[in-house]
C-alpha cells in the first residue's frame, strides 16, 4: 500500500529529476558552445537523442536554448546568457572595473571592454561602446584568440603556463601563427611596459591597446582593452591613451589588492 506521503513525494521527485536533466543539458550546451547538433549533444550528456530533443523543446520555449534555422544546431539562448552574466557580475573584477571603463570610454571616446579567462579562452564580459556615431561592435560573450588579439596576448603573458598551453598550442599550429621567437619578444615587451598595442591584428583597420588587471597575490584577474579605428585611434605605449589606460588598470588593480606593472 502506498502512503499519502509517498504519493505526494513522487511528483516532487519527478520535478527534481526533470530539473537535473534540464541542467545537465544546459551544461552540455555550454561545454559544446557556440552550437552543436542533437546527436553530439545527446552523446555528450549520455542520454537518448529523443529525450534530449524533448527537453530542448522546453528549454527553447523558455528562452534558455535556441536552434539555428539554417544548420538546425542548438545553442544557449538569451535567458541562459542573462543568468551567466548575472553570475559573472558577482565577480569583483567586473564590479570594480565598470566605472573605470566608463571614465576611460568618456575620456578617449573609444570602445573599452573587459575580458576574463573563460573555459574557451579570453572572454568579453563587459563593453562600454564609444559615443561617436560609428562604433566598433565588441559583443559580450565574444571569445578572442589567444595569440591573435592584444587581449589574448596579455593573457598569454601573465597566466600560468598550465592554463594557456592547450589553447596556445592549438593556435601555434595555424598557418599564420607567430614564430616562437617573436612570441617570446612580445611577452617580454608586455612585461616591460604593462601594455600591449596591436595594429590590425584581429581586424584590418582596427587598433587595440590592452592592459592586465591584478588581484591579491599578483594573480591576473582580467584584461581591459581600448579598441578603435586606425584612422583615429593611435595605439602605442607612449601616447595619452596609453597613459589613461595604464591609470585605469592601476586603479582597478589597487582596488583589488594587486599592482599594475610598468
Amino acid at each position: 500500500m502506498t502512503s499519502d506521503n509517498d504519493s505526494a513525494g513522487a511528483p516532487r521527485r519527478q520535478k527534481v529529476q526533470a530539473a537535473e536533466v534540464g541542467t545537465d543539458i544546459l551544461k552540455g550546451l555550454a561545454e559544446l558552445a557556440p552550437a552543436t547538433s542533437l546527436s553530439k549533444l545527446a552523446e555528450h550528456v549520455g542520454m537518448p537523442a529523443s529525450k534530449v530533443h524533448r527537453y530542448l523543446q522546453a528549454l527553447i520555449a523558455s528562452g534558455f536554448a535556441e536552434q539555428d534555422a539554417t544548420t538546425n544546431h542548438y545553442g544557449l539562448g538569451r535567458e541562459a546568457l542573462l543568468v551567466g552574466l548575472a553570475a559573472i557580475g558577482r565577480l569583483d573584477v567586473v564590479k570594480v572595473s565598470m566605472p573605470h571603463l566608463v571614465e576611460l570610454r568618456d575620456a578617449l571616446n573609444e570602445t573599452c571592454f573587459l575580458a576574463v579567462w573563460g573555459n574557451k579562452g579570453p572572454t568579453v564580459v563587459h563593453v562600454e561602446q564609444a559615443l561617436r556615431a560609428v562604433t566598433l561592435v565588441t559583443q559580450v560573450g565574444s571569445v578572442l584568440p589567444l595569440l591573435g588579439s592584444s587581449t589574448g596576448l596579455v593573457f598569454n603573458t601573465y597566466l600560468p603556463e598550465a592554463e594557456t598551453a592547450f589553447l596556445r598550442d592549438e593556435e601555434l599550429a595555424l598557418p599564420d601563427a607567430p614564430a616562437a621567437a617573436d612570441l617570446q619578444a612580445q611577452m617580454a615587451q608586455i612585461r616591460s611596459t604593462g601594455l600591449h598595442p596591436v595594429h590590425g591584428l584581429l581586424m584590418p583597420g582596427v587598433n587595440a591597446l590592452s592592459a592586465p588587471l591584478f588581484a591579491t597575490g599578483s594573480k591576473l584577474a582580467g584584461v581591459i582593452t581600448v579598441v578603435g579605428a586606425a584612422s583615429v585611434f593611435r595605439a602605442d605605449t607612449q601616447g595619452s591613451a596609453a597613459e589613461r589606460l595604464h591609470q585605469a588598470a592601476q586603479a582597478i588593480s589597487l582596488r583589488m589588492g594587486g599592482q599594475q606593472p610598468g
